[in-house]
């Protein structure tokens, strides 16, 4: 039995639109007039609507005209469309507008709206392109594909990526010294664990990192970030291993200074040290030509890791490690005698992805949404707040809102108040990182406040109230300092 779908009066009010009729951009106002009874609540999440074929025919509008609009729509995130169940609203169209109560001690138990950082919105998953490489690469897949697993994962992804990451992040290594994992942690569990301590990383960076790494007996100390990213002259022959993230440094924006990569790579070659080179979102990048992986520099010294948790979906759990020839083999006995942690199918799946030019595609795709979101966060900073400056802009999946000095808290307690989750900078600064009272310019630069803001996860329609909320966050304009009086003069 199946539902009944609402007609054309539901959808678009008792008042229709004329213009449907005139010689207008039909489908333009066809999608406004959706987006309306959606925002407006009049069509509630879950409905179903009519088959195109219907609503053309009660509109009077070409059919092409309303299924591209049912298209253009489910892309925006306003209608989901399922095969066997027609086009619905979706779920998370309708933002929740704030209400306005008293404050109460406790914070709301559920946010609205969601700018943390590190996923992308996991409604754009290309679904039929995956499908459509699954069959293939299941077709096409040998017998021994499906018994037990080889820990250096399947080879058909290994040549993928060996060719992919050659062409696009200028890595220098053959599929034999490609180890695949389960993601950019597993890597670094491994590594750990091969490698020892104690290991060097920025002084800004992921605290699950570290934590992993201190949870494998891998202590880290921090190195300065400035604008031209690490201040790798702080490595000592102590440290075994430095874990940077170079084409954008994560979360404070910005790559890694060319003289600075010589530089690592001269210490790795000159200590037998490691470079650990996190690409976790190497290939969004917006205003400013590619930047190679430093691992092409010196393949010996530097370790590639990354992952499709940011360009498909972190639900994959599949990463990969591009690994100096002689951790190859330390690395593989750590992994253990059989694959463990990463489907055999779909590492052929992502193979066939790659090599059909479908993750290209994907990444282009990817690349301009959240171009598109970027620019839409910084043009509603510079209309609701002008006085704040915004960051880490070039590249990447968030960016860095300053704030005045003393504001950061305040600012990540006022959000919260609106529904909105959202991570202070403080919160990715390592604990061990010198206070800025102690701290040398020559090597540090002062701590400063701030907000992280993660522009991927939201969806379409969702985005501008999420934006909304975040300004109503923000600190306002510092009053200016009154001078002090002058001194009393002398009798």
């Amino acid at each position: 039995m199946t539902d009944s779908w609402v007609n054309s009066a539901e959808i678009l009010g008792s008042d229709l639109p004329l213009e449907l009729s005139g010689t207008g951009n039909r489908r333009a106002l066809l999608m406004a007039a959706l987006r309306e009874a959606v925002r407006s609540g009049r069509l509630a999440p879950g409905t179903r609507l009519p088959p195109y074929r219907s609503l053309a025919a009660d509109l009077g509008l070409a059919r092409n005209t309303v299924a591209d609009a049912y298209a253009e729509l489910v892309a925006e995130g306003w209608l989901a469309a399922r095969q066997g169940s027609g086009t619905r609203v979706a779920e998370r169209a309708v933002p929740v507008t704030p209400v306005h109560r008293p404050r109460t001690p406790e914070r709301p138990a559920r946010p609205v709206h969601d700018l943390v950082q590190g996923q992308p919105d996991p409604s754009v998953f290309p679904r039929t392109a995956w499908l459509a490489s699954a069959r293939r690469a299941l077709a096409a897949a040998p017998d021994d594909a499906f018994g037990p697993g080889d820990p250096h994962g399947r080879p058909e992804l290994r040549r993928a990526l060996a060719g992919y990451l050659a062409r696009v992040r200028g890595v220098r290594a053959a599929p034999e010294r490609i180890v695949l994992c389960s993601g950019a942690a597993h890597g670094l569990r491994l590594l750990a664990e091969v490698v020892g301590g104690p290991w060097a990383a920025e002084e800004y960076g992921l605290p699950f990192h570290r934590e992993l790494l201190a949870s494998h007996g891998v202590g880290t100390r921090p190195l300065g970030v400035d604008a031209d990213g690490a201040r790798v002259d702080g490595l000592t022959r102590r440290d075994r291993a430095v874990l940077l993230t170079p084409a954008h440094q994560f979360p404070t924006g910005g790559p890694l200074h060319p003289a600075r990569r010589a530089a690592v790579v001269d210490w790795a070659r000159s200590t037998g040290g490691l470079v650990v080179e996190d690409d976790y979102d190497g290939e969004f990048r917006y205003d400013r030509q590619p930047v190679g992986a430093v691992q092409g520099l010196d393949p010996e010294h530097v370790v590639l890791v990354g992952s499709v948790s940011k360009s498909l979906s972190p639900a994959l759990r599949i990463g990969w490690m591009v690994l100096p020839q002689r951790l190859v083999a330390p690395v593989v006995a750590a992994k253990g005698e059989r694959e463990q942690f990463s489907s055999a199918t779909e590492q052929l799946t992502l193979a066939d992805f790659v090599e059909s030019g479908a993750y290209d595609r994907q990444v282009r795709r990817m690349r301009q949404r959240h171009r598109r979101r970027r620019d839409q966060l910084v043009a509603a900073l510079e209309r609701r707040a002008p006085h704040v400056r915004v960051t880490g802009i070039a590249a990447g999946l968030h960016a860095v809102v300053e704030l005045p000095p003393g504001t950061e808290r305040s600012a990540v307690r006022a959000a919260a108040w609106q529904g909105l989750a959202v991570e202070g900078l403080g919160d990715y600064l390592h604990p061990g990182a010198e206070h800025p009272s102690r701290a040398t310019r020559a090597t540090l630069v002062p701590h400063r406040d701030g907000l992280v803001v993660g522009y991927a996860t939201p969806a379409e329609s969702a985005y501008p109230e999420t934006l909304e909320a975040l300004c109503r966050s923000l600190p306002p304009v510092s009053p200016p300092v009154p001078a002090p009086p002058p001194p009393p003069a002398a009798p």
